[in-house]
């Protein structure tokens, strides 16, 4: 299986990466947001910053959860 078939199962069957799936598409469209602006204030850079890590450690952890799934289907 790809990532890309793993991932449409976990969405199916892994409420843990759905939500992750839900809160990244989410912090996506709020950056998207952000960037349209042609300057930032102090907050908002200081918000953008923090919602940058927060969508990357979401993404790390549905990596996770697709390495994990990979792993145990093996068995």
């Amino acid at each position: 299986m790809t990532d890309e078939q793993i991932a449409e199962t976990l969405k199916r069957e892994n409420t843990e990466y759905q939500k992750l799936s839900l809160e990244h598409k989410e912090l996506e469209a709020f950056l998207e947001e952000l960037n349209k602006k042609r300057y930032l204030t102090t907050e908002e850079d200081i918000e953008k910053k923090r919602k940058q890590k927060e969508k990357l450690f979401r993404k790390d952890r549905m990596a996770e959860l697709i390495r994990e799934y990979r792993k145990n289907s093996k068995n």
